[in-house]
């Protein structure tokens, strides 16, 4: 089995806001990784004394914890379960209901030797490829159906109605402070006979595709195998320093952080 992964903050000068980790058992029989991307908070107010960074390592190890003991727990339950404990452990010091209190997208996948479960929460991806080479995205697409009806706005009334449809009944979600928005995630299982590779990639990585157009799902996860996450990184970043003002790929910020975690079965 292959674990390999890379993370690299947008702005070197700022906290990576990112998290990525693998879990193997000392059985050997299977494995689970964590992806989560931080979401930053607009001139850094979000009620929370710890940010983003404390958050996101707080949740993404809770959330690797639990999905690698507690194999009666669906990752659903797991994630609900680490949203909770991360939580309580600083509701008595920040104000969680603030519209901003810290959150992050998630990706989990978890495998044994009958099936690989996956979960996807937001816009982050999980890339799934068989043996053949055929490459699945499991991609939770409530926030992109939402972008047609906010063409055209200036930058600062998307980016308002964006900031309004987060977290509520119709519009996107991520995991913050409420449990009860794992019920929400885009969640299922795949034969283990039918997954050679997984990849996780937070949307600063997923711009090779989404944003640059250089290649399909399935080229991504070839260059992956092939190259490894450090290699899809630089791309990125070469290209994004092509169009530093964004006016030929349009996107919220030149840079974002970009994190990339590859498992070979």
């Amino acid at each position: 089995m292959r674990v390999e992964l890379a993370t690299e903050p947008g702005d070197p000068h700022m906290p990576n806001e990112d998290y990525a980790g693998a879990a193997l058992p000392a059985s050997g029989l299977g494995g689970t990784l964590v992806v989560l991307d931080g979401v930053t908070p607009p001139a850094g107010h979000d009620g929370c004394v710890h940010g983003v960074p404390w958050y996101v390592a707080r949740l993404g190890g809770a959330l690797l914890e639990l999905s690698g003991s507690r194999r009666d727990m669906t990752l659903s339950q797991c994630l609900s379960e680490a949203i909770a404990r991360t939580s309580a452990s600083h509701a008595s010091t920040c104000d969680l209901f603030h519209v901003r209190t810290p959150q992050a997208t998630v990706v989990m996948a978890r495998w044994n030797e009958a099936v690989a479960e996956h979960l996807v929460l937001s816009d982050s991806a999980l890339l799934i490829e068989s043996p053949d080479g055929a490459v699945t995205p499991v991609l939770d697409p409530r926030l992109d159906e939402l972008r047609p009806t906010l063409r055209g706005l200036p930058l600062a009334e998307r980016a308002a109605r964006i900031e309004a449809l987060r977290n509520v009944a119709d519009g996107f979600h991520t995991a913050a402070a409420d449990p009860a928005v794992a019920e929400r995630a885009v969640t299922g299982t795949t034969p283990r006979t039918q997954v050679r590779t997984l990849a996780a990639l937070t949307d600063g990585a997923a711009r090779w595709t989404e944003v640059f157009r250089l290649g399909d799902w399935a080229a991504l996860c070839a260059l992956l195998r092939k190259e490894g996450p450090d290699a899809l990184i630089a791309r990125v970043r070469a290209a994004e320093a092509a169009d530093p003002a964004g006016a030929g790929f349009p996107r919220g910020k030149p840079h974002d952080d970009a994190t990339a975690l590859l498992v070979e079965l």
